[in-house]
Order: structure tokens, then sequence, then C-alpha cells
């Protein structure tokens, strides 16, 4: 009975040690689980488009709330819209924007600051019908060419064009408004071909079939799919722009880990057919940074504006006084290449 009674101890005192570890371990737990009362609101203006995977992943997987942060998105049809937004104080970070409309907005000397970037782009192409000739860039002479007038594909036509010894005079140019617009003129024969990004790059060669020739013409100069936020907020929540990249961290890494998950996780939230997302999905590079190619791209887009006049000034703006490196810096030290 006595060496019953010692082994009956000896567990009852386990039992018990085990109980009190497990309530250490859960208020641990507790404890470092942001309360409600010490979570940082913050509205994301975000454009719809698949070079911000990152971000879908991290509201996804909880990365936003794991770090203190508690986030509405609110959606907006084009990156450009969602600079508008914060600057007019609807949202406090935008994302999905490229560098392009930053230009814009550095021309008129927005209170804009580039924060970092989630992502890299090659997502532009040129389509065009075979029925008329278009084979080679040189075939584009003389033919009916859509774009949106001003805009970064615009951009990317114009340089191409210019690569291949070829200015914008050389084709007609047809401005075109919408991307169903885009898609309808060059699969209905109205143009010759259109220079667009996805997914109605993909939406116009799926209507075309065997008579679409395709090609990038962006010369591996990549988009930047940018985090922005106003000068004045970043200043109030210096903070919340940490958190905001940690959980950007977080969804690179898993998306490194995990990538058929990544895939899975992003495929849904476009509600994308797995061929299409599995193309679009190597036309982009999804890892923070703040790159000199980014200041480099910048001045380049900068200087075909006021080739173009699309804007009255004729200096190259200072684009080091837009970038706000110091969060992404803080969080990823390895993905800022900035020189000052």
């Amino acid at each position: 009975m006595p060496g019953i009674s010692r082994k009956l101890n000896r567990l009852m005192l386990t039992g018990v040690l085990c109980i009190g570890f497990l309530a250490i371990l859960t208020v641990a737990m507790l404890r470092s689980r942001p309360s409600p009362a010490t979570m940082e609101e913050v509205t994301i203006a975000w454009a719809p488009f698949e070079p911000t995977a990152l971000l879908c992943i991290a509201d996804d997987r909880g990365f936003f709330s794991q770090n203190g942060l508690k986030v509405a998105i609110r959606r907006y049809d084009t990156g450009a819209a969602t600079i508008d937004g914060i600057v007019r104080g609807d949202a406090d970070i935008s994302v999905g924007a490229s560098e392009y409309p930053l230009v814009g907005q550095a021309f008129r000397k927005a209170p804009v600051r580039i924060l970092g970037s989630i992502g890299k782009s090659e997502i532009i192409y040129l389509v065009a019908r075979r029925d008329r000739g278009i084979n080679t860039a040189a075939d584009l002479k003389g033919k009916r060419v859509g774009t949106t007038v001003g805009t970064v594909a615009d951009f990317f036509l114009g340089r191409y064009l210019e690569l291949h010894g070829m200015t914008a005079r050389d084709i007609a140019r047809i401005d075109i408004k919408t991307p169903e617009g885009w898609v309808n003129a060059v699969a209905e024969g109205e143009i010759d071909a259109i220079a667009t990004a996805q997914p109605s790059v993909n939406a116009a060669k799926t209507r075309l079939g065997t008579n679409a020739a395709v090609w990038k013409i962006q010369s591996s100069q990549p988009l930047y799919s940018l985090v922005t936020a106003t000068s004045t907020w970043i200043t109030r929540h210096p903070e919340a722009v940490n958190k905001f990249f940690a959980a950007m961290a977080q969804a690179e890494e898993f998306t490194v880990q995990h990538p058929a998950a990544a895939r899975a996780i992003v495929r849904k939230r476009f509600n994308l057919e797995a061929g299409y997302l599995e193309t679009v999905w190597t036309q982009n590079q999804f890892a923070l940074s703040l790159e000199q190619s980014l200041i480099l791209a910048m001045e380049d887009e900068a200087r075909w504006m006021m080739k173009n006049k699309l804007t009255p000034d004729q200096h190259v703006p200072d684009f080091l006084a837009y970038i706000s490196e110091d969060a992404l810096k803080a969080i990823k030290p390895n993905a800022v290449h900035i020189i000052r």
C-alpha cells in the first residue's frame, strides 16, 4: 500500500505541475496577443490586382491582427485612385499603385511618400491581330494601336517603339478608356493591336485565339506595386507603418514557404481560373523592396511625361524626397537599396 500511495502522490504532483505549466503558457500567450484596446485601426486603399498578392495573403492569414493592426480594406478601381484616396483622407495607406501615378503626384508636389514595394511585375504586353500582318515590332508601322493615352501602358508603348526605331507618330494611336473597350476593339477588328496590362492581355488573347500575336513591351523594366501614405500620416503613426510591414514580411515568408497555399489564397480572392493564375504568377515577383532602380524608373517616366506635355514642369522632381524608407529598413534591412 505505501508503494501505491507514493505512485499516486507522484501522479498527482505531475498533474499539478502540468496544469501549472499550461496556466503559465496560456497567460503568456494572452499577454503576447494584442488586446482589442491596443489594436490600431488602419484603413487601406487597395487596387485589386494580382501584384498585390502579399496584402491578400496577410489579410487571409491574420498577419495584420497578429501585429496589432485592425485593418479595413477599401477597393478602388485603379492604383491612381488609391493615391487620391489617401490624399483626400479617405484611407491611411495605399496599396497597389505603380510608380507611374506617383510621378504625376510628385509633379503636383503632393504630400505623398513611398514606403516600399510589395512586388514587381512585367504584365504589360502588346496584343496584335496576325491577320493584319503584325508579327514583329516593325509591322506596327502605320497600324491602329489602342491604349489609354497618358497612362503607364502608353509610356511603355512609346518607349518600345523608340527602342525599335519608331515613334508614336509612326502608328495611329487610338485612345480607349476602359479594359472592355480595349479587348472588344481588337477582338472585333476595329483596331489592329492594343498595348495593355493583365488581365486584359489574357482576355484579348483568348478572344483572338490563334490570330493573336503577343509580346512583352516593358523591355525588362518592372512595374512596382507600391505602398504609400501621406507624410503627415506617417509622422503621426510610425508604429502602424512598422506593424504593416511586419505583416507584409510574414506574408512574403509564407509565400516562399507555402507557395501552393499562397496561390490558393490569391486565386480565391480574385476568383481566378487556375490556368490564368499560373500564367500571371510567373509575371510577378512578390517581395518587399526599395531599390535604386525604382528611382531610375520614375526619372525615366518623368522625362517621358515632360516630352509628351503631360505636365507643364520642365524639371525632373527629386524623387528621393518622396521616399520614406525607415519602416521597411527596420523590418527588413536587406530589402532597402536606396542611395542618398
